[in-house]
């Protein structure tokens, strides 16, 4: 594992955190609602960002482990790391991070994420580091505009009086309002092919068993065609 032994992992700032996944992380955005921020460290530089919050979509989320209380799970919302981190330092990181989580809020019994298969990747850290893989569904989340900007679909919604929608519509000709999906789609929009991934990581081992979906096997992502590793589709 050489230098990884290495890397400190620890809580820090929004305003720490924010920059460095703005820079680092293919979107080029934060998540507004992430909360807890820990921060990678080798040789006291900061060279990766874990950001966990609620799901966006809590109410749905929430119905996959049966008897989950309302703040008992946590969304690992974005990961960013740069490209000084040694082989496995990035799922070392996540091991760390799901371990202080658990001691210092036990009332969290699992931790959600989706790996972007439209974009980025098929979770290739995630399977290294332990957690299962509970869905495989065709991208209807990520929605790519005229100008050549891409937005997630809730974050349109949810964010729809933010600047960087005004800027959108501004952009578009088209007034400032809320829109759904359907509407950005009638006004130019489409969804950028490719898959979203959904996996889970079970810091109570009791809560696996009340899982309410199939845990699939790894495999099934190359079999559904929904490979991509750096951006780059079927490359596993």
């Amino acid at each position: 594992m050489g230098r990884a032994k290495e890397i400190v992992v620890k809580v820090i700032p929004s305003s720490v955190a924010n920059p460095f996944v703005k820079k680092h992380h293919y979107s080029g955005k934060v998540v507004a609602n992430s909360s807890v921020h820990f921060g990678a460290f080798l040789g006291g530089v900061l060279h990766g960002v874990m950001s966990f919050g609620s799901s966006m979509d809590k109410r749905k989320v929430i119905t996959l482990v049966n008897g989950t209380g309302w703040n008992e799970f946590l969304e690992l919302n974005r990961m960013a790391f740069d490209d000084t981190l040694p082989k496995n330092a990035e799922s070392r990181c996540i091991s760390i991070a799901m371990k202080l989580i658990k001691k210092n809020a036990p009332h969290i019994k699992w931790v959600i994420s989706f790996a972007d298969g439209a974009q980025c990747g098929d979770g290739t850290i995630y399977r290294a580091s332990g957690f299962v893989l509970t869905g495989i569904k065709p991208n209807k989340t990520i929605l790519e505009f005229p100008n050549g900007k891409r937005f997630a679909g809730l974050s349109l919604e949810a964010d729809f009086d933010s600047p960087t929608i005004a800027q959108l519509c501004r952009d578009m000709g088209v007034e400032h309002k809320y829109r759904t999906r359907s509407d950005w789609l009638k006004l130019g929009a489409k969804y950028v092919e490719g898959y979203m991934l959904r996996y889970i990581y079970f810091l109570d081992k009791d809560y696996e068993k009340k899982l309410t979906v199939p845990i699939l096997p790894f495999d099934e992502i190359k079999k559904q065609g929904a490979s991509m590793y750096r951006g780059k589709r079927g490359e596993h």
